[in-house]
């Protein structure tokens, strides 16, 4: 009886490690074919296609030989010889509009626009976005915005001035003809290129030209709603984002002509304008006061009286900072009166 139950229990050991085994390699399998799944998943009906050219396997090989040298970088002079590999790997296969390993490129680029490298880096990194944009087209471009905008807007901000041109002459040739295509990433551009609206800057009038193009493609009405949610939650561009609302409201015309400047949705715009005559710089409480004065009266047609409650209880503040040039436009927008003191036609005579 003791050999034949030890023999039992000898069997049931071997029967779970022999199941225990099994279970590991399916699993093993198992993970093996889902991360196969989610590669082939990833992969467009263009590029499976294309994975039959030889050439372009090499291409792809050869990609990822380039990526591979970013991992080995320990200085930024290595950056820039890691880029110049990725150059020349697409430069020399311009003809595939389909860029392999899109995803981690864009985040390699991204690293390389970081504001602790030097311009020359930067300078580097704006070459290879400028060879992808020529290689992959509008289309492309539209469809994969959002792997290359991520290192790509926020750099105007912080740029020296050497890149700057460059930075700029990529979002003319490239973004601007994506046309109405450009409204998922609208927030982000204008964030991106707004800190370049100062007035005085060599820069200023392309900025310009480009917010105008931007304005136009997208619909002005996008355009100002996607402004204003700027304004609200970026304080660091409120002051040139007031700056290029004022300079192209029409003093020719009436609000009503020029609905499109409250955007999207009224509400936001309110937001946005109670935060932006509350903010920390007297320059941007003045701006925004000014476009108080002159689109948003205290006796319009446009806002609700429950809108006009929250402008003016934020403006009250305005006060307190004892600046007599904020005072004078806050007492002409609440007397209706310009920031002159001439009254305004629109102001109800008292009886």
């Amino acid at each position: 009886k003791y050999l034949k139950s030890t023999r039992n229990q000898k069997w049931i050991v071997f029967a779970q490690v022999s199941e225990y085994r099994l279970n590991s390699k399916f699993e093993a399998l198992t993970n093996t074919v889902d991360h196969q799944t989610l590669v082939m998943a990833t992969l467009t009906v263009e590029e499976c296609e294309l994975l039959a050219d030889s050439k372009y396997r090499a291409y792809v090989s050869q990609t990822e030989k380039a990526l591979k040298s970013f991992e080995y970088t320990s200085e930024w002079a290595d950056l820039i010889s890691a880029l110049q590999k990725l150059n020349k790997v697409l430069l020399a296969h311009m003809k595939y509009p389909v860029l392999p390993k899109r995803v981690t490129i864009g985040k390699r680029l991204a690293q390389c626009l970081h504001p602790a490298l030097p311009s020359g880096v930067h300078l580097k990194a704006l070459e290879t976005y400028d060879i992808i944009f020529k290689c992959i087209g509008t289309s492309r471009l539209a469809q994969d915005m959002f792997t290359y905008s991520a290192g790509l807007f926020p750099l105007l901000g912080f740029s020296a001035m050497n890149v700057r041109p460059m930075l700029l002459s990529i979002y003319e040739n490239h973004f601007v003809a994506l046309g109405k295509y450009i409204k998922p990433g609208l927030t982000g551009l204008l964030l991106g290129l707004l800190p370049g609206l100062e007035e005085g800057s060599e820069h200023y009038d392309r900025t310009n030209a480009l917010l105008e193009e931007f304005c136009e493609a997208a619909d002005p009405i996008f355009f100002y709603g996607c402004l204003w949610e700027c304004v609200l939650t970026c304080p660091s561009i409120r002051l040139p984002a007031a700056t290029y609302a004022l300079s192209h409201f029409n003093r020719r015309h009436t609000m009503e002509d020029q609905l499109y400047f409250i955007g999207t949705n009224i509400d936001l715009m309110v937001q946005a304008m109670c935060a932006g005559v509350q903010d920390s710089s007297v320059l941007v409480q003045r701006s925004m006061l000014d476009f108080l004065l002159l689109c948003f009266p205290m006796y319009n047609n446009q806002l609700t009286r429950p809108d006009m409650l929250k402008i003016t209880k934020a403006t009250i503040n305005v006060v307190l900072r004892r600046d007599m040039s904020l005072n004078r436009r806050l007492y002409a927008w609440v007397l209706g009166t310009d920031a002159n003191g001439v009254p305004l036609s629109n102001v109800p005579v008292p009886m």
